[in-house]
């Protein structure tokens, strides 16, 4: 079996974020939901929708950037591996979220590039720093995925079904990637990074809910 090199790596992934920005994604699993009755009727409500689908779709594009940085900087094959299976997994939310914004009639965040650009280079570093402490990183992140996915499924309109359904089924991924990550030998993070962590989704939700 062929060894890769940091440098094929590199290419690799930069082949991916080309792909993450501006490629159509693709879901092999079929979009949760989307046989559920269409029931966001009124403007309001759909431009609401496309701005929550908007948050989670630059959630998945941070996602991509965040593996792909620690699967290039990655000491143990095993963890590359499940990093990039995992990226592969979050691709299907991407195409997920994207169709439903198209559905609402609304657009895909302006700073994608700037928030991939900056959670890639957080995932570097989170490799540098070594695998335990790489992989606890990535399961608190999806651990504030899963409770921001959580809010999201409240603030949705009642009858939204298709969405319900895209949002249900992204806790659950984003839930066994956490559990992966804490298998895997992942440390628990110190509270303060934790909390910063927490304040820069903040920050990201926030500016991406507009923009």
């Amino acid at each position: 079996m062929r060894e890769f090199s940091l440098q094929d790596r590199l290419i690799t992934h930069l082949d991916r974020a080309l792909r993450t920005l501006a490629a159509e994604p693709r879901s092999v699993r079929p979009t949760p939901g989307a046989e559920a009755a269409e029931e966001v009727v009124d403007d309001a409500q759909r431009r609401h929708v496309a701005a929550l689908m908007r948050i989670n779709h630059t959630g998945e594009i941070c996602a991509q950037a965040l593996y792909q940085g620690q699967a290039i900087t990655a000491r143990d094959e095993t963890a590359r591996e499940s990093l990039e299976k995992a990226a592969d997994e979050e691709t299907e939310h991407l195409a997920w979220t994207l169709g439903r914004i198209r559905e609402m009639g609304g657009r895909t965040s302006l700073l994608n590039p700037l928030w991939y650009g900056g959670s890639l280079a957080i995932g570097v570093a989170a490799g540098i720093a070594g695998d335990r402490w790489s992989l606890g990183f990535l399961a608190e992140t999806e651990r504030q995925v899963g409770a921001h996915l959580h809010g999201h499924l409240e603030k949705i309109p009642a009858g939204d079904g298709r969405s319900r359904a895209i949002l249900e089924q992204m806790h659950t991924d984003e839930t066994g990637h956490a559990q992966m990550a804490e298998r895997l030998g992942g440390a628990e993070l110190p509270a303060p990074a934790r909390l910063a962590m927490r304040l820069a989704s903040k920050m990201m939700t926030t500016l991406t809910y507009r923009v």
